[in-house]
């Protein structure tokens, strides 16, 4: 340090380090009280902990001492269990070879007398020793025994198992049931599980097909007339997959008892080869009888562009023939679900491994998902698939050209022949237990809704409303009407066949959402889905069914939006001009002769009364209400122009007001729906025109408007203010909003 600052900074870091130590000190000064007291304590613990030690020290070598005991005591256990043991594997050993004299001895005597089950039971005692073990104990006396024992026990399995096999090839030969199930019972008892069931399986097949060909001849032979002749291959499906299923239920205890779980997947896979080959010749008849490729070649050649000016198929003929489809996939479906049903149950039965389990439950899936019945059925579905659009589309058409009105309805024949068509496919389709199907008829329905209904629907609106007068048309179909059938202008048939497509639009959007909730209703009794992906794909095409009520409603808005400019507009348009004729700047004897006589106001209402009424007979009750809610909003929209355009005292804004609730209340009776909120803007503004003077608005406005929202802007608030002629401009302007 050689500066007098750098002395100066030291001495204050000493001076600062010697208050810290001072600090430091004064504390644990403070805290002598206590530490001497806790020192007093562990003075006084001392002789006490003498007296712990030794304790511990005794209980340390009696634990030791215990510790030794135990491991003596354990190590006799240990050699009394290894001595019990080797006991118990001579004993046994004594009884394997006691057991092999008395197999060796009992099975030529069980072969004499053909007792066969005998035999295999004394052969099953023999396999199930083992022969390594028995000719490691063998002394050199019983060698030679031994040995003859067990050539002749190996000679005597060979001879059982060729007599099983040719006793059973004979009694399926000779159709001896109760020798084939003897025979089959003692196949496992010899270790051909396999075999033994494989050969039942086939037996089993044989008798399959025998009542197939059967049932075939005499289905084939029905008369054309029969009430059973249009599902004919429905019911050939029906009884062999009865008879399957029958050979299954009644066989399964057996196999299960004998060769025990597991085993039905081997004897499952055997039939159902048998099923596929019966199931094929059955479909290749199904073909021919009903001239499938014909069909399919003319719905194909109808579908294409081609066709346009030849001949189509005849949509109505193929009723019969969608109704035959889907039952043979709904008794497919249904088969399949029984046969996975009961292998699955066999195989959780079975005690193994968690990887062997899913390899066997995965088979099962591949046995029922990727056999030749099911993607014969798949083919099946496909052609239904494309017959149903076919049938849809072409209906859907003649519902277009057929399209008729009755006099009593408020919609034509075109909506419910429509949806009576499209219900009835998705149902057929529902019917065949496919969901693919189901959903590819959905998405099918959508389109044929789509492209079809909707975009007549659609052409027929885009004509427009035709304008005019409508009391005179009111006048001319009333008595048209009443005389049953219309005979009106050009003009009045086009006004009331807009009328007539609004009605019918608004009636599919409500169709839609019945139809929805039908098949939702209708799809667990019907459908069975055992995956999310399915169920997934399913609410998919169902949420786009439902998406459909939106395109109608859209259709409905456009109608609307249509007769809105072409009679709404108009018609209120010279109302208002009277309206805008009439002063609202009065004095006090031209308002009492205006209350008196409510001039205006009862001359618009009765014209609106007209008007409305008018159009009442000719639309639904939920268009009406949505016409009178385009007239109030129309009605609300020209009045709000008309009122800037003109000027109020005290009186004028107190006879607006009379005239607006006049007004609402007209309207309020001749709807359902609410209409009070699209007179929100207007009612507002007749309560500013009605305030004595400017500064009452702060009563109403920001935080004195209580539950009331304002519709009306700041700017537009001081617009109408302006409308006052007794108002200042320049008060108005200085307000603060």
């Amino acid at each position: 340090m050689s500066t007098i600052e750098e002395i100066q900074a030291e001495l204050r870091a000493l001076t600062e380090q010697e208050d810290e130590i001072n600090e430091s000190l004064d504390a644990l000064l403070q805290e002598r009280g206590v530490l001497e007291d806790q020192l007093a304590s562990l003075h006084k613990l001392m002789p006490n902990l003498g007296l712990i030690h030794n304790d511990a020290k005794q209980l340390t070598g009696m634990i030791s001492f215990t510790s030794q005991l135990a491991d003596n005591v354990s190590g006799k256990v240990r050699q009394l269990d290894l001595a019990k043991s080797r006991v118990l594997a001579a004993s046994l050993r004594v009884e394997d070879v006691l057991d092999l004299k008395f197999c060796t001895e009992g099975v030529q005597t069980a072969l004499h007398e053909e007792s066969y089950e005998k035999a295999a039971a004394l052969i099953h005692r023999f396999l199930s020793m083992d022969e390594a073990v028995l000719q490691l104990s063998e002394d050199a006396a019983e060698g030679s025994s031994l040995k003859q024992s067990f050539t002749t026990l190996h000679e005597a399995a060979a001879k059982l198992r060729s007599l099983t096999h040719s006793k059973f090839d004979s009694a399926v030969n000779s159709g001896d049931v109760a020798s084939v199930e003897r025979f089959f019972k003692i196949f496992p008892l010899l270790g051909i599980k396999e075999e033994g069931l494989t050969k039942f399986a086939k037996w089993q097949s044989a008798q399959i097909s025998e009542k197939a060909n059967d049932r075939l001849k005499v289905s084939l032979a029905m008369q054309s007339t029969d009430k059973r002749a249009g599902v004919i291959f429905s019911d050939l499906m029906e009884s062999l997959f009865e008879n399957i299923a029958k050979a299954i239920e009644i066989h399964q205890p057996l196999i299960e008892t004998k060769y025990g779980h597991g085993w039905l997947l081997t004897f499952a896979k055997c039939v159902q080869k048998e099923c596929d080959r019966q199931a094929r010749r059955i479909l290749e008849e199904f073909k021919s009888r009903r001239r499938f490729d014909h069909v399919i070649s003319k719905i194909q050649e109808g579908m294409s562009q081609k066709s346009v000016n030849s001949e189509k198929y005849d949509p109505k003929s193929l009723d019969v023939l969608l109704g035959e489809m889907t039952m043979m996939n709904a008794k497919c479906e249904l088969y399949l679900r029984f046969l996975k049903r009961r292998v699955t149950s066999d195989l959780e039965n079975v005690t193994m491994e968690k990887t062997d389990l899913e390899s066997n439950l995965a088979a099962t899936e591949d046995l029922v998902r990727r056999c030749d019945l099911c993607k014969e059925m798949q083919v099946i579905i496909g052609y239904y698939i494309m017959m149903e659009e076919y049938y849809m589309r072409e209906m859907a058409s003649k519902a277009a050209s057929l399209d008729v009105s009755d006099a009593d309805s408020l919609t034509s024949s075109i909506v419910d022949d429509t949806f009576y068509l499209v219900k009835k496919s998705i149902r057929r389709a529902l019917s065949s237990s496919s969901i693919d199907g189901v959903c590819a008829v959905i998405n099918h329905a959508c389109s044929v809704l789509d492209e079809k209904f909707i975009e007549l629907l659609r052409a027929r609106l885009k004509l427009g409303y035709p304008s005019g007068t409508f009391s005179q048309a009111y006048t001319l179909v009333s008595s048209s009407i009443q005389q049953g059938k219309i005979q009106s202008s050009d003009t009045e048939q086009s006004r009331l066949q807009f009328l007539l497509t609004l009605n019918n639009s608004e009636a599919s959007s409500e169709n839609i959402q019945t139809l929805k909730s039908s098949i939702e209703s209708e799809i667990p009794r019907l459908l069975s889905s055992d995956s999310k992906h399915t169920d997934e794909k399913l609410e998919s095409c169902l949420t786009d069914l439902g998406q459909m009520t939106k395109r109608f409603k859209d259709l409905v808005d456009f109608g609307f939006d249509q007769l809105r400019s072409s009679a709404i507009k108009s018609k209120l348009k010279s109302s208002m001009e009277q309206f805008l004729s009439t002063s609202h700047n009065i004095d006090e004897e031209t308002f009492s002769e205006y209350e008196a006589e409510d001039t205006w106001i009862k001359n618009f209402i009765v014209m609106l009364d007209t008007f409305l009424k008018g159009f009442k007979p000719y639309l639904t009750p939920s268009n009406y209400d949505k016409f009178v809610a385009q007239l109030t909003a129309e009605l609300t929209l020209q009045l709000e122009k008309a009122v800037f355009k003109m000027a109020f005292n005290r009186l004028g804004g107190l006879l607006f007001d009379k005239e607006l609730r006049a007004l609402l209340g007209y309207l309020a009776n001749v709807t359902t729906w609410t209409i009070r909120d699209k007179f929100a803007r207007l009612t507002q503004m007749a309560t500013i025109l009605n305030l004595d003077q400017v500064s009452e608005i702060l009563d109403y406005w920001g935080s004195n408007s209580g539950p009331v929202t304002w519709r009306l802007t700041p700017s537009e608030v001081r617009q109408v203010l302006t409308l006052r002629v007794d108002f200042g401009h320049e008060e108005i302007r200085h307000l603060k909003l």
